[in-house]
C-alpha cells in the first residue's frame, strides 16, 4: 500500500508540477502583450463589450480562414488601412465607391495595386458581424482590427486596438495626395509624418511594414536607376530582370528573405542594401534613423514594441466619434447610408448610452 500510495503521490506531484509550468507559461505569454499607449477622447479598449463581445473572435476566425487561403490578404489588409488613415482620417472612406463615373479615393496613384480582395474582406466581415450584433459596429473599426489580426496572425506583435470610430458620409479623391510617396528620401518622410507627432522612431517601426507584401514595377524603378541610396549589385540585377522598365506589370517581394511573414528581417535588408523602395533603403543612411535600424534588426522585440505603439497612433488620426452628422455606422461598407431607419436609431442610442456607462 506505501508503494501504490507512493506512487499516487509523485504522480500527483508530477500533474501540479506540470500544471504551475503551464501557468507560468501562460503567464509570460500573457505578459508579452503589448502595453497599451494613450488613446483619444471617444475611443475606448472596451468600446463594444456589451454591444458586440464577440467582435474580435468573430474577425480572428473569419481571417485565420482567409489567410490560409490567400496569405497575400495580410499585407494587403495593413496597406489598406494605412492608405485610409493618412488620406483623410482612419473613417473607412477609402471604401466608398465613387458613383456616376466619380473617381473614389481608390482611383488615386498612391492607391495603384490596392488588393480589391482585401477590401471585399472588410465588407465580408462587416455582414459576419452584422448577423450577431445587428448594426453596431463601423467599417472603420472593422478595418483597424483586420490589419491589426494581419500583423499578429503572420508573426508579428499582439496587442490592442482602441474601438468607436464612426464611419465617414463621403470621401475626397484627391486626400490620397497626403499618403507618402514610395521614392521620397527620410528628411521628407520625417517631415510630413512629424506633422502628425510621428518621431523617428514611429516612422522607422511603421516602415517595418514592408516586412511583407509585394511592390509593383512603378513605384520601385528609381531603384534600378540611381546608386543613391546604395544598392547591392546581385539584388539590383534581380530587380531589373523583374522591372525591365517603369511601365511593366510586374511585382516584387518587399522582403527578399521572409516574404509572407512579419518580423524583423526587413531591417537585415536595409543593412545589406537590400530595400526595396528609396524611402526603405535611406533610412540605413540617414544619421537620424540609422541607430534605429540597426537597434530594430538586432532586436525583434523593441521593433515589435514600438511598431504596435505607432500603430495605435496611426489608427488615431483624425478619427470621427460622433453621430451628430459627421459620421455613422454604414449599412454597407461600399456606401454611405441613404437614411436611417428607426431601428438603427434606437441601435445609436442605445450605443450612446453604453458609452456613458
Amino acid at each position: 500500500m506505501g508503494r501504490v500510495s507512493g506512487s499516487r503521490s509523485t504522480s500527483l506531484y508530477s500533474l501540479l508540477f506540470i500544471s504551475s509550468l503551464l501557468l507560468v507559461s501562460q503567464t509570460h505569454v500573457f505578459c508579452e502583450r503589448v502595453a497599451r499607449p494613450p488613446i483619444v477622447k471617444g475611443l475606448s479598449w472596451n468600446y463594444y463589450f456589451g454591444l458586440c463581445p464577440k467582435l474580435e473572435r468573430i474577425i480572428r476566425k473569419h481571417l485565420e480562414d482567409v489567410f490560409d487561403k490567400d496569405i497575400g490578404q495580410a499585407p494587403g489588409l495593413l496597406r489598406l488601412f494605412f492608405h485610409d488613415c493618412f488620406a483623410q482620417g482612419c473613417d473607412a472612406s477609402i471604401l466608398l465607391n465613387g458613383v456616376n463615373g466619380e473617381d473614389d479615393e481608390k482611383q488615386h496613384p498612391a492607391n495603384l495595386g490596392l488588393r480589391q480582395e482585401a477590401i471585399q474582406t472588410i465588407e465580408n466581415l462587416r455582414i459576419l458581424i452584422y448577423r450577431q450584433c445587428l448594426p453596431v459596429v463601423s467599417c472603420s473599426d472593422i478595418l483597424v482590427i483586420a490589419a491589426r489580426e494581419a500583423v499578429r496572425q503572420l508573426g508579428g506583435p499582439d496587442f490592442d486596438v482602441p474601438l468607436g470610430r464612426k464611419d465617414s458620409l463621403s470621401f475626397d479623391p484627391s486626400a490620397p495626395d497626403n499618403i507618402p510617396a514610395p521614392f521620397l528620401r527620410t528628411d521628407e518622410l520625417l517631415e510630413i509624418f512629424g506633422a502628425k507627432n510621428f518621431d523617428a522612431a514611429d516612422v522607422v517601426a511603421l516602415s517595418g511594414a514592408h516586412t511583407y507584401g509585394r511592390a509593383h514595377c512603378p513605384s520601385l524603378f528609381n531603384r534600378t536607376t540611381e546608386s543613391d541610396p546604395p544598392i547591392e549589385q546581385n539584388f539590383k540585377n534581380k530587380l531589373d530582370a523583374t522591372c525591365p522598365t517603369d511601365e511593366f506589370p510586374n511585382t516584387v517581394d518587399l522582403d527578399i528573405r521572409t516574404p509572407n511573414k512579419f518580423d524583423n528581417m526587413y531591417y537585415i535588408n536595409l543593412l545589406n542594401n537590400q530595400g526595396v523602395f528609396t524611402s526603405d533603403q535611406d533610412l540605413a543612411s540617414n544619421s537620424k534613423t540609422k541607430e534605429i535600424v540597426n537597434t530594430f534588426a538586432s532586436d525583434q522585440k523593441k521593433f515589435f514594441d514600438k511598431f504596435a505603439d505607432a500603430f495605435v497612433k496611426v489608427s488615431q488620426l483624425n478619427v470621427i466619434t460622433d453621430r451628430q452628422g459627421k459620421g455613422e455606422i454604414r449599412d454597407k461598407c461600399f456606401v454611405p447610408n441613404k437614411r436611417r431607419s428607426n431601428v438603427a436609431s434606437v441601435v445609436e442610442e442605445v450605443a450612446e448610452l453604453a458609452e456613458k456607462i
